[in-house]
């Protein structure tokens, strides 16, 4: 008797795989079925890896193939088992419409300039062309305002499409949101992690942003509940870390780094900052003082194998802008500013780099801009 490949796919849409509801061929369970004469072969791949389902599996593919195609039919059945794999429990929050990228901005330990690159970073993007917004997630120690000369500004409510928003304080073409603008200047913001949070989603998910290039995050120092708040309510499109030189902070530096390529996070890491690289003294211009190390930061991004995106020097100028509300990046044609267009280019290309694989309807084009590669869509 002359029987076909198509004969036995028939019979073999009668059969389900065990543990599962659709029959073998919809299931796309059965890989192969090779017809040669009255010999059959058949392979499968089923997910139950007991000794009894592989023999079930075998014996009800014999079976229903002698009754229902050809009862002296020659059977091979070889049984594959490929357990199916466990979905990572990754942490992913939703987008914000308008809002194309999304870089978080945090350090091992207080101290060592954080929301000072912040600031600068955000101001150094704003003059290169970008629409640009600031969050100050540093609940506890909020200083974005400051830096910004807005600490005695309140966000403002609006409508949007029927809902009331909070419209994002702003200064030098920079949006803005921080805790600090809900309490008193010497008020202490004593709130558990769940308190926290609730107040971060609101500055997340019931403001006004509009459209933005670039939202940088100014995260908490450490690694605790603001970080994972963030990581759950925001697809974070990648990290940088700041870190001085001394090895108290590479330790700590460390940590925020591994955090963030948990696999349960994974964010990727855009690249080290080195703050407080050196001090030059003014009366001897041409002398470097390495006051906390000489270039640990660059040595820890080259051990984690992540960039190394510039180092910032000690300055007065840059403690002083930042007491005064003005980012010393502001101040045009210094060597301030050029380091930290340096380094915020090194961010926007790492941002393109990190894009480069992403599907082609997510895909950055590069164009010129201020004399950067620019983000757009």
């Amino acid at each position: 008797m002359k029987f076909t490949k198509q004969d036995i796919q028939n019979a073999l849409k009668t059969l389900t795989v065990p543990g599962e509801g659709k029959n073998m061929i919809e299931s796309q369970a059965v890989k192969n079925i090779v017809v040669f004469g009255d010999e059959v072969v058949v392979d499968i791949t089923i997910s139950n890896p007991s000794l009894q389902a592989k023999k079930r599996t075998e014996v009800d593919i014999m079976k229903t193939i002698h009754e229902l195609v050809y009862s002296k039919a020659k059977i091979q059945v070889n049984v594959k088992v490929e357990a199916n794999k466990a979905p990572k429990n990754e942490i992913k929050g939703k987008p914000i419409p308008g809002i194309k990228h999304i870089i978080a901005i945090a350090s091992g330990k207080g101290g060592v300039g954080k929301s000072t690159i912040t600031s600068n970073m955000a101001v150094t993007l704003a003059k290169m062309g970008f629409k640009v917004g600031v969050l100050d997630a540093d609940i506890y120690g909020p200083s974005i305002p400051l830096m910004f000369d807005v600490a005695l500004e309140r966000p403002l409510a609006v409508q949007v499409n029927g809902a009331s928003k909070m419209q994002p304080v702003e200064n030098y073409g920079v949006k803005i949101l921080s805790i600090g603008f809900f309490t008193k200047p010497n008020q202490a913001v004593v709130w558990r992690g769940p308190m926290a949070a609730k107040a971060l989603n609101q500055m997340i998910f019931d403001a006004a942003w509009g459209e933005l290039d670039f939202l940088l995050i100014d995260l908490p120092p450490g690694t605790g509940d603001i970080h994972l708040s963030i990581m759950q309510s925001l697809p974070i499109t990648g990290a940088v870390v700041v870190s001085t030189p001394q090895n108290v902070a590479l330790a700590d530096a460390k940590k925020g780094v591994a955090m963030f390529q948990q696999e349960s996070i994974n964010v990727p890491v855009l690249g080290i900052i080195e703050n407080m690289a050196y001090f030059v003294p003014e009366e001897l211009p041409d002398h470097k003082y390495y006051i906390f190390g000489q270039e640990g930061a660059r040595h820890l991004a080259s051990d984690l194998e992540v960039s190394f995106l510039g180092e910032i020097p000690i300055v007065q100028s840059i403690r002083e802008a930042g007491d005064f509300g003005r980012p010393a990046a502001m101040q045009s044609n210094t060597p301030l500013e050029s380091s930290f267009r340096e380094i915020t280019q090194n961010v926007v290309q790492e941002v393109v780099r990190r894009n480069k694989s992403l599907p082609p309807t997510e895909a950055i084009k590069i164009t010129t801009m201020a004399g950067c590669s620019a983000v757009k869509n």
